[in-house]
């Protein structure tokens, strides 16, 4: 396997590893939460509020993730005004 094919398949990894942290993170909040409604009898105060904090969970372990994995990668676009095809035309003068 060369170079590239292995770097691209660990990125692979990587991606899916996020997909399943994300996915994890939203389920099991709206499992917890359901479970305290169905113990304390609350019906769907915890459910809402613990799959909002699954959803907020799911996006920092992307955040982090992304971060952690990507870290190496040199930034590709650092601001549209340094592309030299993003600027625009001189105005036509009336």
């Amino acid at each position: 396997m060369d170079k590239e094919s292995k770097k691209a398949m660990t990125q692979m990894a990587y991606a899916s590893s996020i997909g399943i942290a994300m996915v994890l993170a939203i389920f099991g909040g709206l499992y917890l939460g359901y479970w305290v409604d169905k113990h304390y009898g609350t019906t769907p105060f915890f459910t809402f509020l613990f799959l909002l904090m699954g959803v907020v969970a799911g996006f920092r372990n992307l955040y982090v993730l992304i971060k952690k994995y990507f870290k190496d990668e040199k930034t590709v676009i650092r601001s549209l005004k340094t592309e030299p095809h993003r600027k625009r035309p001189a105005p036509a003068k009336a």
